[in-house]
């Protein structure tokens, strides 16, 4: 008697602007024949995982393949907390809809992060964009969310790559589509920069920082002095908050693989892309189509699978 085959799941990880390479990803495995039974993701991961499992990955890729850095800013509603990101959610929304999470296609799943206590949620129910808008709610950009009496923030600050969620969900084997390799010491870049100078309103990112990035503003212009050697410039909040993020999301997916290791890890070169660098979609898709391409044969051997008829 022939063996059903495993279902397959994959986890998409966190990782900001990056996170357009699971576009590619998921579009060069199914052209390989490779489709996944289920999706778990968390941050931008679960972001490009709920339109996956809604059928709707080309409506995304198209409308994140033409977005520009001006209107990036114009989703960017900042109030007091951050960005509440209810206009990212509702142009989100406009092109994916909304759904019951247990109505979808695939079984899904996002995690996002209790502030309270620190430990993990995963959304396996319930509203669609409200598991979304909870897992990508980075701490210092975008405001926490309130759901069932919790703050919850980011996914990413406990689980970046979600594998035991994915085996929760019922997958017997696991594809990990890791956005962290080769991260740490890259930066923000200048962007942020020039946001906070076309924007000052801009600069109060979270309440914590609104009086340092507000002494920072004002140095954006100095007078003229000598300039200090490059090596011995201090880093920028910027940087400091990027690096900061990157050294921990690196760390805690290798411990997190460590103890629940999946059956294929897929990194994509990324280290090119910052983690504000959203108008770059283009560039992250093909990022990820070319990591499955070079790795098909030894995915396909991992997986055991046969090789797809022309």
């Amino acid at each position: 008697m022939r063996r059903p085959k495993p279902r397959l799941g994959v986890a998409l990880g966190s990782g900001s602007a990056r996170g357009w390479a699971h576009i590619g990803v998921l579009r060069a495995l199914e052209r390989a024949g490779i489709v996944p039974d289920i999706v778990s993701g968390t941050s931008i991961g679960a972001l490009v995982g709920a339109a996956y499992a809604s059928d709707r990955l080309e409506r995304l890729e198209e409308w994140v393949s033409q977005i520009d850095w001006w209107e990036i800013i114009r989703y960017m509603d900042v109030r007091r907390g951050g960005v509440e990101g209810e206009r990212l959610m509702r142009a989100f929304g406009e092109r994916i809809g909304d759904a019951r999470i247990e109505s979808l296609s695939k079984p899904f799943g996002a995690v996002a992060t209790d502030l309270q206590t620190g430990r993990e949620v995963w959304f396996q129910s319930g509203s669609l964009l409200e598991a979304v808008r909870a897992s990508i709610a980075l701490p210092g950009l975008f405001s926490p969310v309130r759901f069932q009496d919790r703050w919850l923030v980011d996914g990413g600050l406990v689980d970046p790559l979600p594998v035991s969620l994915c085996r929760a969900l019922g997958a017997e084997q696991v594809i990990a589509v890791n956005l962290n390799g080769s991260i740490v010491g890259r930066h923000f870049g200048e962007r942020p920069m020039r946001l906070l100078r076309s924007s000052p309103l801009l600069g109060r990112l979270s309440t914590g920082w609104q009086a340092v990035l507000g002494n920072l503003h004002g140095r954006l212009s100095p007078p003229e002095e000598p300039r200090r050697p490059e090596e011995d410039e201090p880093p920028s909040l910027f940087d400091v908050m990027a690096g900061s993020i990157n050294i921990m999301q690196d760390r805690i997916t290798r411990a997190r693989m460590a103890g629940d290791p999946p059956d294929v890890v897929l990194a994509p070169r990324l280290a090119h892309l910052g983690l504000m660098d959203f108008d770059r979609a283009n560039e992250g898709i093909a990022a990820g189509m070319d990591c499955v391409r070079l790795h098909l044969p030894l995915l396909r051997d991992a997986l055991n699978l046969a090789e797809k008829p022309e």
